[in-house]
């Protein structure tokens, strides 16, 4: 029934969509609550403090939700809306010296156009976890049986999935924005307070001497369809956890502040978990 819906709303305009997103984010942004709190304190973490920004940032993550069923079930039509920001070389070149790709895409945007514009450069990997809710497996698992997109699991299988994937000199994929699990993550500043940011991104880099890429597809008015920005982090990256998750981190701002209103601000970025180390401001 759920995929009936999904491809009913993907016949639906995608300027109508996005709007009706918007409408919704709105809706729930006017409600007091630990949703509207989280994205105004992390807003004003990095520095935007205009309750009118706010207000269009919550729109604009109703709109990421609701461009969703668009972008799996027509995902031909969407991408024949999609453009590319400044150097249109950077991914062929990285694929070229066949040391393989790194794509981090936060949650800014369209991001899942991103992966589906990925695939013309060729076969991409990601990790993939069963939604909780079996309801949603059947939609999830049809929006990811694309021809080039394999998913591997996340675990340490998936993570030597991920190592043969690089050094064959192809791409894989990753969200870097997300708390990561279990016995991965170290403290890093992203946006002046500490977040428990992955160090998989930066083991894999150094391990296989991948390029590292950090990605984003802003979402342009009237349903107009999407921009690609494509940042190539430099190298030599650092040795120390530390150093190159803050590399990560201070590479995905700058990305976010070029259109600030399209992140997921009302994530729970600066969550920590019972077995991560004290957070370093917090040290006695």
């Amino acid at each position: 029934m759920l995929l009936a819906v999904s491809r009913l709303l993907a016949a639906l305009p995608l300027s109508f969509l996005q709007n009706a997103g918007r409408l919704i984010g709105r809706i729930v942004y006017r409600f007091p609550g630990k949703y509207r709190n989280r994205l105004q304190a992390n807003m004003r973490q990095a520095g935007y403090t205009d309750t009118a920004l706010m207000r269009r940032a919550a729109a604009e993550a109703g709109a990421m939700m609701s461009e969703i069923p668009k972008i799996w079930m027509r995902t031909e039509d969407v991408l024949s809306k999609t453009v590319v920001s400044g150097d249109t070389e950077v991914i062929p070149q990285a694929l070229a010296e066949g040391r393989g790709v790194i794509y981090l895409t936060p949650h800014l945007g369209g991001f899942e156009i991103t992966p589906r514009y990925l695939l013309r450069y060729g076969p991409i990997t990601v990790m993939f976890r069963p939604p909780r809710k079996a309801i949603l497996e059947p939609l999830i698992t049809s929006s990811r049986k694309m021809p080039g997109l394999r998913t591997v699991p996340t675990n340490m299988q998936g993570v030597r999935e991920f190592v043969r994937a690089l050094k064959r000199g192809e791409a894989i994929g990753m969200l870097p924005d997300q708390v990561p699990g279990e016995g991965d993550g170290v403290w890093a500043p992203m946006f002046g307070r500490h977040a428990l940011t992955m160090t998989l991104a930066g083991k894999l880099a150094r391990q296989t001497n991948a390029v590292l890429i950090i990605m984003a597809s802003e979402r342009l008015p009237k349903g107009q369809g999407w921009r690609i920005h494509i940042n190539r982090v430099p190298d030599p990256l650092p040795e120390n956890p530390v150093e190159m998750a803050t590399l990560i981190n201070q590479s995905m701002e700058t990305m976010i502040r070029r259109f600030p209103e399209q992140y997921l601000w009302g994530y729970n970025r600066y969550k920590s978990r019972d077995d991560a180390p004290p957070r370093p401001e917090d040290a006695q």
